[in-house]
């Protein structure tokens, strides 16, 4: 049995109505008010007389009217929101008659309402009066309880007056004290009597069946009532209030005294009992129908309002005077007493109440008159923050926070992080902060707040709770990494950057903060290119120092197009792994980052086998995470230009060659990118040559000279030039220089620092296809004395080079050998002596060849002149073409050739002077030709000079093409 607490307040206040002089007298008048009932705006007095007078909200009589001639009218039911009034009048020598008004319709004869039906009401011709009356809102059906122990049920259409039927549906040797109506899908019946509480089905499922006891105790007249909300059945009782409901007696509600009437209003039962001294032995429970003592006017009655929810008196107050009837109307609640009085009961705002409750800090108690009211969430927070704060004050710091917390939503922070920024309260500050997290209020400030008090406990276990707390983010991200960073907690930080997507921030603290280098290239090398591309272009120089060789291979594929994210595996200790897996071995930096950032947030893409049936079941805390192959084709992304990564390896020039040249070899290689990679690999050669000696200096620099070698080489050359002159790299100056062809340079560079042996070799290499390094070896071997020696026997080959191929002229090579004076003449005897000897044979020889030409000339212009001068004379006998005899007509050419003319021509006679002979027409038209040619050339001039810079022997040249007329000289045709 749940008690009801003591508490007791005043939440009503009390009036008494004030009533007009002719009311007040007619209501004070003992036995004249036999029964009242209120609705529809009004109250309703029902007089023993018969008369029934409706008064107003002030208490002013409307109408009077004679509702029935013989008896008093002893129970009255208005029907809510009509005009109908129900009445039953008493005479203990007739049956009781119940009649139906309207009072909205008013009979012309009599102007009172008009009477809609009137029914004699039947308990079996006996004799008792009514003790119980119930009705339903429609009046289908009304239920008289007798004092016999009889109940009547009237079905019916009593409005219309269209007839109705009445059974005795119950009958009990205890008088029955109650009768209330329950409707739903089936309409039932509770009856009270003195000793029982009884159900008894009357419309519905069930109906027609005896009255089921629900309680063996019963109820004093008066103290029976309906809660229309909940359609529970409340009972009173001496101990207790009782609840009936649909499947039997509910929870009770202890309160002791004697209850003499209990009526409902709103959410408040109101209780009348008698003063204890005059209270009423329980062995004559008849005494409400008139068997005992007369009542004492004098007598005064307790009234009590309760709120057996709540577990709290709303009011309490002794009544000079016993209660005759209790209805309430217009909100109020109206008591009027056996002395004609009328008491208003008003009910205090909601706001006066908790005025009250503050007054005596009992909040819980507010709260829940708050809830009860239906206040919204914002008006109950105030009730309890304002709890909070009395806790507050109080010292109990716990139970106070529990209050803010639970006004969170309506309550600015600031106002409650004040309170407990104490050290002795910080954990009940931690709870508020977390709690505004969960609600989605914090602000970075609370972040900040919450993360330093975890770090002045030290609490890492709360810290990774909060950050690791699932669904939506709850706090300021960019505050939380923040702040984790501050307080030196880098794996939290970490988690949460990566959890949310901020993989620069979880490279950042890798590297920056916790210094962890392998972990941030091996997370770097698990994000989507793009993602990995930006990373590794910041963080570059600093990988290289730490992790050298795998942040090279990272770049390479990268720059080639071969770049894939990595994948990783659980792999089970002791468990057989796939053989389909291609897992390689793990490293610690893998296996760090796998505890740094939880398997949910890894690439984690297969899972190894479990272990056999007999081997002990392993936990998911003993995995191992490894990189495993795919053979998943590499992602789509653009491939930088090489260029972009060569500030990266400053500092780092043995990775930057191997980046360099494993770009070269790449397939994906661009052509406008080649100048870039093979100019700034030969300059990382011939740099690492310099630092280098001897063997290992040479082996480098072959490098550089293997790079610029070749017919194609993508470098351009003033760079090549350029570099090499930096570094000191002469082969490939001279590479470069072979390459176009600049042998006399290669020569000259050579000579310039006096490296005889080398331009030696330049000249044994170069000088057939360069005649000219000749003439300059030449002067160079006779600078000085030391080059002459050097030198030794290539001075003899240089001069016989020179004098077969005619390179100089004697005078020249004598000019050249004579201006140092360091060559002699024995050392050029022999060369001179041959050459002159060479000269007049060669002048003997043109001299004779002159001659020759000469008389061949004159020979010939003795034959011209003799033919054309001169008879000649033809001796042949046979035809030249047919070997015949000659017979007429013949043709007789002057080369003495002779035909006949049939043979030359069948057609006509030969008398054109151009007719050739046939024998030497071939070699005739060999020498026009050579002569028409001789004549078109004397006039291309270009070709003269392009002839003349070509040949070795220009004299030769001038004289051949000055016979052919190209000076302008007129020659013999």
């Amino acid at each position: 049995m749940a008690p009801v607490t003591p508490w007791q307040f005043k939440f009503f206040d009390v009036s008494q109505v004030k009533l007009p002089d002719e009311e007040s007298s007619f209501l004070s008048e003992p036995g004249n008010i036999t029964s009242v009932t209120s609705g529809s705006e009004s109250v309703f007095f029902g007089s023993s007389d018969g008369v029934v007078r409706i008064l107003s909200q002030a208490f002013k009589v409307l109408r009077t009217f004679k509702a029935h001639d013989t008896g008093a009218i002893t129970h009255m039911k208005q029907v809510q929101g009509t005009a109908l009034l129900v009445t039953i009048a008493e005479d203990l020598s007739n049956e009781p008659v119940l009649k139906v008004w309207a009072l909205d319709k008013l009979d012309k004869k009599t102007s009172f309402p008009r009477c809609q039906s009137t029914l004699t009401i039947h308990n079996g011709r006996k004799q008792f009066p009514i003790s119980a009356f119930a009705a339903l809102e429609d009046l289908s059906q009304l239920a008289i309880g007798f004092a016999n122990g009889a109940v009547t049920v009237v079905r019916g259409d009593l409005i219309h007056d269209r007839g109705a039927r009445q059974r005795t549906v119950f009958e009990s040797e205890e008088p029955i004290t109650g009768i209330e109506f329950r409707e739903g899908n089936i309409t039932m019946l509770y009856i009270a009597t003195t000793g029982r509480i009884l159900t008894l089905v009357i419309s519905g499922r069930g109906q027609g069946q005896p009255a089921k006891s629900l309680d063996e105790t019963g109820a004093g007249v008066g103290c029976m009532a309906v809660d229309k909300t909940t359609r529970d059945v409340v009972v009173a009782r001496n101990d207790a209030i009782y609840y009936y409901g649909l499947h039997g007696r509910g929870p009770p509600y202890a309160y002791e005294g004697e209850k003499k009437m209990i009526t409902i209003f709103k959410d408040y039962i109101v209780i009348v009992s008698p003063p204890k001294s005059n209270t009423i032995p329980r062995s004559n429970p008849l005494r409400a129908f008139g068997v005992g003592p007369a009542d004492d006017v004098f007598n005064t009655s307790t009234l009590t309002i309760l709120n057996t929810e709540l577990r709290f008196v709303a009011h309490q107050e002794q009544i000079p005077s016993q209660v005759k009837e209790i209805v309430s109307e217009w909100g109020d609640l109206f008591v009027l007493t056996t002395d004609g009085k009328i008491f208003r009961y008003h009910e205090k705002l909601l706001a006066q109440k908790l005025d009250i409750l503050y007054q005596r800090n009992l909040y819980v108690h507010a709260i829940n008159l708050a809830q009860k009211a239906g206040l919204d969430s914002s008006q109950q927070n105030v009730i309890l923050r304002k709890f909070g704060d009395y806790l507050y004050q109080k010292g109990d710091y716990d139970t106070a926070m529990q209050q803010y917390l639970k006004a969170i939503d309506n309550t600015e922070p600031s106002q409650v992080v004040r309170k407990f920024l104490d050290t002795q309260r910080i954990h009940n500050l931690i709870e508020y902060l977390e709690e505004l997290h969960d609600h989605h209020k914090a602000t970075s400030d609370h972040t900040t707040l919450l993360l330093n008090c975890y770090a002045k406990l030290k609490d890492v276990e709360k810290l990774e709770e909060f950050i690791k707390s699932p669904g939506d983010l709850k706090f300021d991200l960019d505050t939380a990494i923040s702040m984790c960073r501050q307080g030196g907690y880098f794996d939290q930080a970490a988690y949460l950057a990566r959890k949310h997507g901020e993989h620069e921030l979880v490279v950042d603290i890798l590297i920056e903060d916790s210094k962890r280098y392998a972990e941030a290239l091996a997370y770097i090398w698990r994000l989507e290119p793009e993602a990995a591309y930006s990373n590794l272009m910041k963080y570059a120089t600093v990988l290289l120092q730490q992790c050298s060789k795998d942040t090279t291979q990272l770049f390479i594929d990268y720059y080639t197009g071969s770049f894939r994210p990595k994948q990783d595996a659980i792999v089970i200790p002791n468990a057989p792994a796939s053989s389909g897996m291609g897992i390689s071995i793990a490293s610690n930096a893998v296996q760090n980052l796998a505890s740094l950032l939880p398997l949910p947030y890894m690439n984690v893409n297969a899972v190894a086998s479990p272990a056999s049936p007999g081997e002990q079941k392993t936990t998911m805390s003993q995995a191992q995470i490894i990189e495993t192959s795919t053979d998943e084709p590499a992602p789509e992304y653009k491939n930088p230009k090489p260029r972009t990564a060569f500030s990266a390896f400053v500092d780092h020039p043995q990775e930057f060659i191997v980046f360099l040249e494993a770009c070269i070899a790449s397939e994906s290689l661009r052509e406008d990118d080649k100048i870039d990679l093979y100019t700034t690999l030969f300059e990382m050669y011939l740099h690492t040559a310099s630092s280098k000696k001897d063997a290992e200096r040479q082996e480098w620099e072959n490098k550089a000279k293997k790079l610029i070698e070749g017919k194609n080489i993508p470098i351009d050359t003033s760079n090549v030039l350029l570099l090499s002159h930096l570094s000191n790299f002469r082969d490939g100056t001279i590479l470069v220089r072979e390459q176009q062809g600049l042998h006399f340079d290669i020569f000259r560079s050579y000579t310039s620092v006096q490296d005889t042996q080398g331009a030696i070799r330049a000249l044994r290499k170069y000088g057939p296809e360069g005649p000219a390094l000749y003439p300059a070896a030449l002067a160079y071997f006779t600078s000085s004395p030391d080059i002459l020696a050097e030198a030794g026997d290539e001075l003899h080959s240089v001069l016989k080079k020179i004098d077969e191929d005619g390179l100089m002229a004697p005078l020249q090579v004598i000019q050249t050998l004579s201006s140092n004076g360091v060559a002699t003449m024995g050392m050029i005897k022999t060369y001179l002596s041959a050459t002159i000897e060479r000269e007049r044979q060669e002048i003997a020889t043109n001299r004779r060849t002159i001659e020759t030409f000469r008389a061949d000339t004159d020979a010939k212009k003795t034959e011209l002149n003799n033919l054309a001068t001169k008879p000649v004379v033809f001796q042949a006998t046979r035809c030249k073409i047919c070997n015949a005899p000659l017979e007429l007509p013949v043709v007789h050419f002057m080369c003495k050739h002779s035909f006949h003319q049939r043979c030359l021509s069948t057609d006509e006679d030969v008398e054109d002077e151009s007719v050739e002979c046939p024998i030497c027409s071939g070699s005739n038209q060999t020498v026009r030709a050579i002569r028409r040619a001789q004549v078109e050339s004397s006039e291309r001039h270009d070709m003269f000079k392009d002839a003349l810079k070509r040949a070795r022997d220009g004299f030769g040249v001038v004289s051949e093409w000055f016979g052919r007329g190209v000076m302008g000289v007129g020659t013999v045709e």
